[in-house]
């Protein structure tokens, strides 16, 4: 009566495709925000050792002076 279906090959590669390509997106999702938090830890850590000499300089050339 009714014939068995026959498989649709282009199907299957349409879902490679799309899983391929999801995989990508995650990747470059994952290397940009992982850059980031690097970006963000050598950012900070300048910042606040440059904060940090900015804070020691006037005490020092003011204890220097005081000499």
């Amino acid at each position: 009566m009714n014939e068995p279906r026959k498989k649709n090959p282009t199907f299957g590669v349409g879902v490679l495709i799309v899983v391929v390509v999801l995989i990508v997106i995650g990747t470059v999702l994952f290397n940009a925000l992982r850059s980031k938090h690097e970006y963000d830890e050598t950012v900070g850590a300048q910042a606040t050792s440059a904060a940090a000499s900015a804070a020691v300089s006037p005490a020092a050339s003011a204890a220097s002076a005081a000499q």
